[in-house]
């Protein structure tokens, strides 16, 4: 068994070299390649996620954006649709005064013509009184004057 352990020692007094030897490239590769990969990998990782949350916040920006265009063109939309009623109702209220000044006229103008007519119906109505009472005595005086012959 002594021998064993002899035997063993040896062995790991041949293996201190090696230990040593993985030991330093441990800690080399640990140094040199591992801990520059993993603070560019981390960089990495951060300019990933500082570019995802830009994102993320230039799309929420945009959303509102969308949202208050929407909103600005639709109270447009609205104050042109008031517009345009003001504009009818504006219309609508002259046309009716026109309407009722033009039937003022014709009423007038009715009124004035009737008027008219009626003097000229008086007056036609005097003529034929003169005429009748003309005709009257001329037929009278043709009767009168037949008779005495």
């Amino acid at each position: 068994m002594e021998q064993t352990f002899q035997a063993l020692g040896g062995i790991l007094f041949k293996a201190i070299p090696t230990v040593i030897f993985l030991l330093f490239l441990f800690v080399f590769l640990k140094s040199m390649l591992f801990g520059p990969l993993e603070r560019v990998m981390k960089q990495r990782e951060e300019a990933t996620e500082g570019a995802r949350k830009k994102a993320q916040d230039a799309f929420r920006r945009a959303e509102q954006k969308a949202a208050e265009y929407e909103t600005t063109l639709r109270e447009a939309r609205l104050e042109v649709y008031r517009e345009e009623e003001e504009f009818r109702r504006r219309w609508s209220s002259e046309q009716a005064e026109h309407v009722s000044g033009a039937r003022a006229r014709a009423e007038s103008m009715i009124a004035e013509a009737r008027q008219g007519i009626a003097a000229e119906v008086e007056s036609a109505k005097a003529a034929l009184r003169e005429d009748s009472v003309k005709l009257a005595e001329q037929i009278a005086r043709a009767v009168l004057a037949g008779r005495g012959r």
